[in-house]
């Protein structure tokens, strides 16, 4: 999958291994990385993983107490 794909919601959930109702929650709630085409949102993959990181990294943050 090159980095610069667009992803589904069906997509997104398949990576995130979260279900799909959950994506388009956290879709909407704008706590991802997303857009909107029509009615159907959409997801870039490099945004994604970008966004996968910073919450491994506030994740180690809130653990270590820094």
């Amino acid at each position: 999958m090159p980095n610069d794909e667009i992803m589904t919601v069906k997509e997104i959930a398949d990576y995130l291994k979260i279900a799909e109702k959950t994506a388009y929650q956290i879709a909407s709630e704008g706590k991802v990385p997303s857009f909107k085409i029509g009615s159907s949102w959409r997801f870039r993959k490099n945004e994604i993983d970008l966004w996968i990181s910073e919450q491994e990294r506030n994740d180690t943050k809130g653990k270590t107490g820094e």
